[in-house]
């Protein structure tokens, strides 16, 4: 069934697949999922409940989406400092060194002994 499976790959919420395909039933496409589906349908899914309109497949797209955007971003901010280095003999990246510590090293009082 091309419902069972739309929904199943996050193309569609149950909700979405009855408005488009006309199914009346308030639980036929759950039923449905329960019966001819792959995955486990016999627990409600917190995805589908929120208020968000976007699917699992939606949601999926526009993280991937933003996560190339900011591939792009520091792609181009990296190949920035590049050109900076090199051509105004800048030192933007900062140069760790060995065994740099992070937090200066702290004297210890010695104990007060008692008398």
């Amino acid at each position: 069934m091309s419902v069972v499976s739309q929904v199943e790959k996050g193309e569609f919420n149950y909700k979405q697949a009855q408005e488009r395909y006309g199914i009346q039933g308030r639980s036929t496409v759950l039923v449905w999922l329960r019966k001819y589906g792959n995955l486990d349908w016999s627990e409600p899914n917190l995805l589908s409940m929120s208020k968000s309109k976007e699917t699992p497949g939606q949601i999926i797209k526009r993280l991937e989406k933003e996560l190339a955007d900011e591939k792009l971003k520091h792609k181009v901010l990296n190949t920035m400092i590049d050109i900076s280095d090199s051509q105004y003999e800048t030192q933007i990246r900062k140069k760790f060194l060995p065994n740099h510590q992070t937090h200066p090293t702290r004297t210890r009082r010695k104990p007060i002994q008692n008398l």
